[in-house]
C-alpha cells in the first residue's frame, strides 16, 4: 500500500521527449521507474557531453593563460623573464586582440619558491605605464602604474603565492596575494611622439624581477627585535632577462580539438588544490581532469571530449561574436558597438560603479555570475582589470567593438566600409581603430603588418569639421590612403575602437561613433 494514498504516482515506463532530443538520444525507456541499461548508457554519455561543453566554456580563461605561457616558452621566454615589444607588436603573432599602439611588456612570475618582487619604473608624462596582474585563471590580482597603487610614480610590487607562511615586509612594497603559483604580468607603456625608444630604454634599464629577500629594506629593526623577522642588508637584484618579441611569430591561442583538454590538464596539475573555483574544477573532474591523477580517458570518453570541444568552441564563438540582443551588451541603444564589461563588470558580477560627486556608487548585484559575459570576454580578449571598464575620466583604457555593419550583417573582408568618428574624440591620451581576424581573434594579417589607425601616427586626416573617416576594404580607396585599413576577401573581421584616458562624453554617450556602413 502506498504511504500516501491521496497522491497518484504514475508508473514511469518512458520519458516523453521533444523530437530533436529523441533524434539525438533515441527513446528513453524505463522499467518500473528505473532506466534500462541502454537508456542509462545514453544518458551518461549525454551527461558527460554536457559536462564537457560546460567545462570547455568555463575553463577557457585558464586555458587561455596556459596557452599564452606555452607560446612564450616556444620563443624562449621562461618564467620570471620579460617579453618586450620594443618596436610594438604586429600581426605576425597570434595573440588575442593585442594592440600595436602601446609597448607591450609581459612576464609570467613563478611564485612556487616564494614571493617575487617586480620593480616598476616611473615613466612620466607624456609616457606612462598602464598595467595589471592576473592569476592563471585570469582573475584580477592588482593594477600597476597609472591605475595602480603607485599611480604612475613607480614602486616595488611584491607577489605572494598560495600557502606562503614566511616573512613579509612591514612597508615599502605593494603586496598582492595570488591563489595560483604563477601570475601573468601585462604592462603597456605609452610612446612619446609616436616613438617607443625612450620608454623602452627606461623599462630595459629599470624594470627588475627577482625573488623577495626577507629582512631587508621594508622590514623594521623593531620587527627583528620583537622576534617577528630576520634582519638583512639590501640584496643586490639579479639582472632581469629581456626577450625581444617584435616581428616574432608565435601562437598563444588555445587549441579547439582534443589538445584543449591536455592544455587544461596541464594547468590543473601545475597549480595547488584550491587554486581554481570549485565548480569549474568539478566540471573538469567530471570529465577526468583531477589534480594529482593521470588524465587518461578511454576511447568512449575521448570521443565524448572531442565532440564537446567542437560544440564548446562553436558555442563560445557564437556567444562572443553573435550575442543575443537580450544580453544587453550594446553600448549605445540599437548599436553594433558593444562591450560586456559595462553590464557585467571586470568580475562578471555587476556593472562598474557610477562616479558621482560623492564618490563611487556601487551598482546593485543580484548574486549571479554573468556566465555568457565571461566567455564573451575571454574567448576573444586577454586580461581583465577594473581599469578596462571603470567610468573614471583621464585614466585607464576603454574599448568598444563591433562585429557587424550598420545593417546587422557581419563585416565582410571583400566589401568596402566607412566609419565616421565625430569631432572631439573623447580621449586625453590617444585613440585608435584596429581590425582583427574573426577566426583567430588576433590582428588581421594583411600587407599592413600593424592594422591600426589612430591619433598617435599623425598621418590620419580629419575633415574640415573635425570629424574623421576611417575606410575598410581590400583595395586602397582613392584619396584616402592615410585613413584606410586593409581587409581581405573571404576573411571575416571585427573592429575595436580604443580610447586611452577617456573623457566624460564617452561615458555620457553624448559622443557616439557611427555604425560601420557600406561605402
Amino acid at each position: 500500500m502506498s504511504p500516501h494514498p491521496d497522491v497518484s504516482v504514475p508508473s514511469v515506463t518512458s520519458i516523453s521527449t521533444p523530437d530533436r532530443i529523441e533524434s539525438r538520444l533515441g527513446p528513453l525507456q524505463f522499467q518500473d521507474g528505473a532506466p534500462t541499461n541502454e537508456t542509462a548508457d545514453l544518458l551518461y554519455d549525454h551527461l558527460d557531453f554536457l559536462h564537457g561543453v560546460e567545462a570547455f566554456i568555463n575553463a577557457y580563461r585558464g586555458a587561455s593563460t596556459t596557452a599564452v605561457r606555452r607560446g612564450f616558452t616556444s620563443i624562449g621566454v621562461e618564467d620570471n623573464t620579460v617579453l618586450i615589444f620594443s618596436d610594438l607588436m604586429d600581426s605576425a603573432s597570434l595573440f588575442l586582440t593585442a594592440n600595436c599602439d602601446t609597448i607591450y611588456v609581459l612576464s609570467f612570475l613563478d611564485l612556487s619558491d616564494g614571493p617575487m618582487v617586480v620593480e616598476v619604473p616611473a615613466l612620466p608624462a607624456p609616457s606612462g605605464i598602464l598595467g595589471t596582474a592576473d592569476d592563471m585563471w585570469f582573475r584580477w590580482v592588482t593594477d600597476i602604474g597609472l591605475p595602480g597603487p603607485d599611480r604612475g610614480t613607480g614602486g616595488h610590487y611584491l607577489f605572494v603565492g598560495p600557502g606562503y607562511e614566511g616573512e613579509l615586509p612591514d612597508s615599502g612594497f605593494h603586496v598582492s596575494h595570488s591563489r595560483t603559483t604563477r601570475v601573468i604580468l601585462l604592462l603597456r607603456a605609452f610612446m612619446i611622439d609616436n616613438d617607443p625608444t625612450v620608454p623602452v630604454q627606461v623599462i630595459r634599464d629599470q624594470l627588475r624581477i627577482h625573488p623577495y629577500a626577507p629582512g631587508g629594506p621594508g622590514t623594521a629593526v623593531a620587527s627583528f627585535l620583537a622576534g617577528r623577522a630576520t634582519l638583512a642588508g639590501p640584496a643586490a637584484a639579479p639582472e632581469t632577462h629581456f626577450v625581444e618579441g617584435s616581428g616574432v611569430a608565435f601562437n598563444t591561442i588555445p587549441p579547439v580539438d582534443f589538445g584543449y583538454w591536455d592544455l587544461v590538464n596541464e594547468l590543473v596539475q601545475n597549480e595547488p588544490v584550491g587554486a581554481g573555483d570549485p565548480e569549474v574544477l568539478g566540471l573538469l573532474a567530471a570529465v577526468g581532469i583531477v589534480k594529482g591523477q593521470p588524465f587518461a580517458p578511454d576511447q568512449r570518453m575521448r570521443k565524448v571530449l572531442e565532440e564537446a570541444a567542437v560544440v564548446g568552441n562553436a558555442t563560445a564563438r557564437t556567444v562572443s561574436i553573435a550575442p543575443r540582443e537580450e544580453e544587453g551588451w550594446a553600448y549605445y541603444p540599437g548599436s553594433g558597438w558593444m562591450n560586456p564589461l559595462f553590464t557585467a563588470g571586470y568580475d562578471f558580477l555587476a556593472p562598474p560603479p557610477h562616479i558621482t560627486g560623492a564618490g563611487a556608487v556601487q551598482s546593485p548585484q543580484d548574486g549571479a555570475l554573468k556566465l555568457n559575459a565571461r566567455i564573451a570576454w575571454f574567448y576573444p580578449y586577454t586580461g581583465v582589470t577594473p581599469a578596462m571598464c571603470m567610468r573614471l575620466t583621464g585614466i585607464g583604457s576603454q574599448y568598444i567593438f563591433t562585429m557587424r555593419d550598420g545593417d546587422g550583417a557581419f563585416l565582410d573582408g571583400g566589401l568596402n566600409y566607412r566609419l565616421s568618428l565625430p569631432p572631439d574624440i573623447p580621449q586625453s591620451r590617444f585613440w585608435s581603430v584596429m581590425v582583427y581576424d574573426r577566426q583567430t581573434r588576433s590582428m588581421l594579417q594583411t600587407d599592413q603588418p600593424k592594422p591600426d589607425l589612430g591619433s598617435q601616427s599623425g598621418t590620419v586626416r580629419q575633415n574640415p569639421d573635425g570629424s574623421t573617416e576611417i575606410y575598410f576594404g581590400p583595395a586602397e580607396p582613392d584619396g584616402h590612403a592615410t585613413n584606410w585599413l586593409q581587409t581581405l576577401p573571404g576573411k571575416g573581421y571585427f573592429v575595436i575602437l580604443r580610447l586611452y584616458n577617456p573623457l566624460q562624453p564617452f561615458f555620457e554617450k553624448s559622443w557616439r561613433p557611427s555604425e560601420i556602413g557600406r561605402d
